[in-house]
């Protein structure tokens, strides 16, 4: 399918909401378990410099963190210890979780068809507004639109313009199946920001060179510092 390039997309529609699903920081990221200070503080530092960064984007109006993240739903209303989100983000506690997808269908049902509608995926470590910015811009040119993760396997953003209903298939092997859902291919650089999700040690070495957010960067700190020093 040929990517929706810049030559077609059109400004990018204002107010675009995007919905994050953000699993439970004690069940995320196991695989990188074998690393220093990998756990779930590791993990809730990539949702929430994820969260943060989609937030300071200038085409987004709202973000909606569905999360059963017990922590960062405590945050959402005012309590527990996660910093308190940034403006414009909502945090919606998800009580049966059952998936990413699940979790993204949920929420997009809450929101008025009208709008420009995105969902992102929570573990982008390095992610920048303006490559997000850029993507939503693409998006404008397509009904369905959708952006594969640096391995071409995944999906780190699937997009809908105002009046088109919302598909996704968020989990393994997702990218074949947004393409079977009409999504065109957004044109996307192979080294931005928004391809590089976190799964993985290598993945994360990846994100450090394009550098991650500051609570990612705080959180691996002293594991780098002592690499460093070795």
């Amino acid at each position: 399918m040929t990517p929706a390039g810049p030559a077609s997309a059109g400004p990018a529609p204002a107010g675009w909401t995007v919905v994050l699903p953000v699993k439970d920081a004690n069940r995320a990221k196991t695989r990188l378990a074998g690393l220093p200070d990998a756990g779930p503080a590791l993990a809730r530092a990539i949702a929430l410099d994820t969260i943060e960064a989609v937030a300071a984007c200038a085409a987004v109006a709202q973000v909606v963190v569905v999360t059963d993240d017990a922590e960062l739903a405590a945050a959402g209303s005012g309590r527990g210890e996660a910093s308190a989100p940034p403006h414009g983000v909502r945090i919606v506690h998800d009580r049966e979780p059952a998936g990413p997808n699940a979790a993204v269908l949920a929420a997009m049902a809450t929101i008025p068809v009208t709008e420009p509608r995105a969902a992102l995926l929570g573990d982008l470590a390095a992610l920048r507004p303006e490559d997000l910015e850029r993507a939503l811009t693409h998006a404008s040119a397509s009904e369905r639109g959708v952006v594969p993760d640096a391995e071409g396997e995944g999906s780190t953003l699937v997009t809908a313009r105002p009046g088109v209903p919302w598909a996704s298939a968020f989990g393994a092997g997702s990218f074949a199946q947004h393409l079977a859902l009409g999504c065109a291919v957004l044109a996307v650089p192979a080294d931005s920001s928004l391809r590089r999700d976190v799964d993985t040690p290598a993945h994360l070495e990846a994100a450090l060179e394009l550098g991650v957010g500051p609570r990612t960067a705080a959180r691996l700190a002293p594991a780098l510092a002592s690499a460093d020093s070795a």
